[in-house]
């Protein structure tokens, strides 16, 4: 079996009264992240690191925000169709590992909501999902609350 490891990271601007959509979960603020789909930060970060460990490039070539297929998609469907592109190269996922930076709403509670929505749209089970949260200590544009951050790795192995 040949072991590959992926990173993905993605950015989404923060709006008033816009939906904030994390991990599948429409989290209640007063701002949210915008984008051509729901702008779900987390699943795109983790998409684009099965995608880049994979060598199938990255979210944007294979869902690309200039078609109208994916306006305002929910992400968790470009999760299933990751999956899927994985599937054709004989992928399995192991695990992924994912960070979100944001001030506010607190993620902690959402967590397993998040992992269990990961889970079923990829077919593996939540103990190989690991999210974690953090703040910027209200430092630069994440601290001002005008943008959300993710980051993920994963771990594929060739079948």
């Amino acid at each position: 079996m040949r072991i590959k490891v992926g990173f993905g990271f993605d950015v989404h601007q923060l709006k008033d009264n816009h939906p904030f959509i994390v991990g599948g979960v429409n989290l209640e603020h007063h701002r949210g992240a915008f984008g051509h789909s729901d702008a779900d930060v987390l699943l795109h970060a983790i998409c684009d690191a099965l995608l880049g460990a994979a060598n199938l490039r990255d979210i944007g070539f294979h869902f690309k925000n200039t078609d109208p297929r994916w306006k305002g998609i929910s992400s968790l469907i470009l999760l299933q169709e990751t999956v899927k592109l994985l599937k054709e190269k004989s992928f399995v996922v192991g695990n992924i590992d994912a960070m979100l930076c944001l001030e506010a709403p607190k993620i902690n509670p959402h967590i397993p909501q998040m992992q269990e929505n990961i889970a079923k749209a990829m077919g593996i089970s939540i103990e190989d999902i690991s999210i974690k949260a953090t703040t910027n200590e209200q430092m630069g544009f994440v601290g001002r609350e005008e943008g959300v951050v993710a980051y993920a790795v994963c771990l594929i192995e060739k079948v």
